[in-house]
């Protein structure tokens, strides 16, 4: 696969939830969460409802930028893999550990998935992947 150059991608809107920030983007969103927070797979549901507000019956992609450590149900994916628009997920980090749990994490999403230590290569990613799809 190859990917392409990054276009300069612009903020649609942010949402600020109690676990973090959620950016819209043209085809994508960046999750961002705090600290020490636990995603839920009620608190997956709040990103879901951003998903379907900005790409109902779009095909669009995750980014989850994970700078601070954080506590993630992996089942959540299997919620997140039956969405039909979302075609590709992506992590950013520079901590091995995230790396480790990639590994664990994509046995349970099943879908396009990649982990990036450059945060403009994932979006380079992440929109030729979803235009492909």
């Amino acid at each position: 696969m190859k990917i392409g150059p990054v276009k300069k991608s612009r903020i649609i809107r942010e949402y600020t939830i109690d676990i973090g920030t959620i950016q819209v983007h043209d085809n994508f969103l960046v999750c961002k969460f705090s600290e020490g927070s636990t995603l839920t797979l009620e608190r997956a549901y709040q990103i879901i409802g951003i998903s379907e507000i900005h790409f109902r019956e779009r095909n669009f992609g995750i980014i989850s930028v994970r700078k601070h450590a954080f506590a993630l149900d992996p089942t959540i994916y299997s919620y997140l893999r039956e969405l039909p628009y979302l075609k590709a997920f992506a992590i950013v980090s520079l901590r091995e550990m995230d790396m480790h749990n990639f590994n664990i994490e994509r046995i349970f999403y099943k879908k396009p998935m990649e982990f990036f230590i450059d945060f403009k290569k994932a979006i380079s990613w992440i929109n030729t992947t979803v235009k492909a799809a």
